[in-house]
């Protein structure tokens, strides 16, 4: 380069250094704010001829430059030149190079510090919302799956151990209230977000007389940011979205860990759309959940993303440093490993095979009913709980040692244990008894958990 840049360059006698422009140059990642930014322009442009700091030619003259640079982007025909360092002044030069003189003055009244903080919250808005709709399939493809599946009988395990009788039904709508949390958390992330930085300038606002109401409301946002000084130095937007998205991640690797799980063949509870698999280059017989182990390795990456963003963010004074230039490659990352996943967990949900048998056959295993012997005691016998509670692991233990399950316990060893064991003991025992008897509002039974599955 052999001149000094035309856009700040006038107290500058040198060029920058090539190490200076490659790593002070956003263009290679932020042309993808191609959209937001010309958005952004040209509702700036129009409230400057509203205020008559334009002249209306001039906002003519420049709407039409602005919409010939999104149509030369859209095309591939733009050309996007480092030297320019930004989408900004990308977009800027070349509708110079369009309308003349009337392109320099779109940023009056404005700084890359509102600009670049405007454009990157529309952006994050859309993932926002992006995040919401993605996710809302995902839990329709859930609960679809789960009326499906409301009296498909299963072990509920906890430290993945057999634990209690539920449904394969009752399961999936646990990650379905997962991913409805994870909705509100983005709503609310966009709701967080709703003001327009657009206006606070460098860091202390403008001496023109703007309407940053008017591009507020035009850009979709319910009001302008309050403060300049912080509307520029602002990221929260950014972290609100990694730190949902984490969150979202973290469920999304729960339930890929247990695909994985259940997949295997000592499981056998399900297996994984093949289109979603894939086989190993030494063992024919392999069908490996390849895409579910992606999505929890992928959960990492966008772990990273947050912890990169508030690194950066952590000691920054107010207001704008060069140092949030690194805020947008960890949010893109973050945005694309989100979307890829709920997409792909949508898919493989969808196409889930079920083997209704190899999860009842796993009930034979572990005392499932155990509790109802407990809860049994205490209701019909009048015994207290832990009381109840040592009864009943005490016949656990002949059971085991016998090799029978609490079913085939004959009733004259349990009654040695616990004389008031009658003959109804064997009702309780029964896994689908137990599955039906937990009517609670929350609970597994068939009945509740279709109530469930129909609310909103």
């Amino acid at each position: 380069m052999s001149k000094t840049n035309q856009m700040w360059g006038g107290r500058f006698d040198l060029p920058p250094a090539e190490l200076m422009l490659e790593i002070n140059a956003s263009l290679p990642y932020d042309r993808r704010l191609y959209a937001q930014d010309i958005r952004g322009s040209r509702v700036h442009a129009e409230m400057l001829a509203k205020q008559k700091i334009l002249t209306e030619q001039e906002n003519r003259d420049i709407q039409k430059g602005l919409a010939e640079v999104l149509k030369e982007i859209e095309d591939g025909r733009f050309e996007f030149r480092r030297e320019l360092e930004d989408i900004h002044m990308a977009v800027e030069a070349r509708l110079k190079e369009l309308i003349g003189d009337a392109g320099g003055k779109l940023h009056t009244a404005r700084s890359r510090n509102d600009q670049v903080a405007t454009d990157f919250k529309l952006f994050v808005r859309e993932e926002c919302q992006k995040a919401v709709s993605l996710l809302s399939t995902l839990r329709n493809v859930l609960k679809e799956k789960a009326l499906e599946h409301v009296e498909t009988i299963m072990p509920g395990f906890t430290h993945l151990q057999v634990a209690q009788p539920v449904s394969f039904g009752f399961y999936l709508n646990a990650y379905a209230e997962m991913f409805g949390r994870d909705i509100k958390r983005f709503l609310n992330a966009f709701d967080v977000m709703d003001e327009c930085p657009l206006g606070a300038a460098a860091l202390a606002g403008t001496p023109f007389d703007i309407d940053r109401f008017f591009t507020a409301e035009k850009l979709g946002f319910k009001a302008p940011t309050k403060n300049a000084l912080d509307s520029v130095s602002d990221r929260d937007f950014a972290l609100e979205y990694l730190s949902c998205a984490s969150i979202c991640a973290m469920h999304l690797s729960r339930l890929a860990e247990e695909m994985v799980i259940f997949s295997s063949q000592p499981f056998g509870f399900v297996k994984m759309p093949q289109e979603y698999t894939s086989g190993s280059s030494i063992m024919p017989q392999k069908c490996n959940p390849d895409a579910a182990e992606l999505m929890r390795a992928k959960t990492g990456r966008i772990y990273g993303s947050l912890m990169t963003l508030l690194s950066v963010m952590k000691g920054l004074p107010l207001a704008y440093s060069k140092d949030m230039q690194e805020d947008k490659e960890c949010v893109f990352d973050a945005c694309d490993t989100l979307t890829l996943a709920l997409k792909v967990m949508t898919a493989v949900i969808n196409g889930l095979t079920v083997n209704a048998e190899n999860m009842r056959k796993a009930l034979e295993n572990g005392f499932p009913t155990a509790t109802d012997l407990a809860d049994w005691l205490v209701k019909k016998a009048g015994i207290a709980f832990r009381q109840a509670h040592h009864i009943t692991g005490q016949i656990v233990k002949f059971a085991e040692k016998n090799k029978l399950r609490l079913v085939e316990v004959p009733l004259a060893e349990m009654q040695k244990i616990c004389p008031q064991i009658t003959q109804d003991i064997y009702d309780v025992l029964d896994v689908y008894h137990s599955l039906n008897a937990r009517k609670s509002y929350g609970g597994t039974a068939p009945d509740q958990l279709r109530r469930q599955l129909n609310e909103k």
